[in-house]
């Protein structure tokens, strides 16, 4: 049935292509792309301008070490315990009762 709307479906759509594309023309049209006469012209460099806020109320001191910002790294199971963990859980883990099969 899938396969049959599928189908169905690419016909309709080559169908509907092939009736657009008669009104395409097949005559050469010359592509116009617009210039930009101060794209690359030489010009003086402008002034330095700063990105940082003007505030009088900052204040800082001395440097803090890295270990004081980072997370401390979870403490790693050893792969084996994990299996073992999960073979459990799925010998633990109730069964179907009934099987459907569609």
């Amino acid at each position: 049935m899938k396969a049959t709307l599928f189908a169905l479906f690419f016909l309709c759509a080559t169908a509907a292509l092939g009736q657009s594309a008669s009104s395409l023309s097949n005559e050469p049209q010359a592509i116009q792309i617009s210039s930009h006469p101060l794209h690359a012209s030489q010009r003086s460099m402008q002034r330095e301008q700063t990105l940082f806020i003007t505030s009088n109320s900052v204040y800082g001191r001395g440097e803090r070490p890295l270990w004081e910002f980072a997370a401390k790294a979870p403490a790693e199971i050893p792969l084996g315990d994990v299996a073992r963990l999960l073979r459990n859980q799925h010998a633990i883990a109730r069964k179907a009762t009934r099987v459907v099969e569609q």
